[in-house]
């Protein structure tokens, strides 16, 4: 089990059915960590939402401001509930992305790097793949790199979420959503 949130977060993790965690090696830096959030017991994310802030002409820049999963119970098969961790104010969400079959296990996030004294953005975008392997396209915007696929360990899928979220800088540079962690369960 890889533990990056302390001890106590850990033990939490293993009573509460949290295995691992599965983050991104190319998140922004600024901002803080939202509480994390989880899909209920014996449900898992089988969709997702990106809220995204389009280019604005001569302003400042976000890009990605948000992100939330769709759990579906394992029992029952039923939608049960819609998560999420910290979001900021801009943009519109895109839509809703769905598993044909299956339930998410992997993701990458998409970044654009510091960009001095210009307009920076931090994460644009996400896309995220199902246990089938069918790949779902967030839709973000096209600023950045895209970092390594992070997948969930063999036999586990992603079952909740946690957000770096920049506050809002007033005068300054706003760049919202820099990172996320994602959590698997088995």
């Amino acid at each position: 089990m890889k533990c990056t949130f302390g001890i106590l977060l850990c033990v939490a993790g293993v009573v509460m059915g949290r295995d691992s965690t599965i983050s991104s090696a190319n998140g922004g830096p600024w901002g803080d960590w939202g509480e994390a959030s989880f899909c209920p017991r014996n449900s898992y994310a089988t969709g997702f939402d990106i809220k995204v802030e389009r280019p604005v002409s001569d302003g400042d820049d976000t890009a990605l401001n948000g992100i939330r999963f769709y759990c579906r119970s394992g029992l029952t098969g039923l939608e049960v509930a819609t998560i999420s961790s910290s979001v900021q104010k801009w943009g519109d969400w895109t839509g809703k992305y769905q598993c044909r079959n299956g339930r998410l296990n992997a993701f990458r996030l998409r970044v654009e790097s510091h960009q001095g004294s210009g307009d920076d953005t931090a994460a644009d975008s996400l896309d995220m793949r199902c246990e089938t392997g069918e790949e779902l396209t967030g839709g973000g915007n096209s600023w950045g790199t895209w970092g390594s696929w992070q997948t969930c360990p063999s036999g586990q899928v992603i079952c909740g979420l946690q957000t770096r979220v920049e506050k809002e800088q007033g005068k300054g540079d706003d760049t919202a959503l820099n990172d996320v962690t994602i959590y698997c369960c088995s």
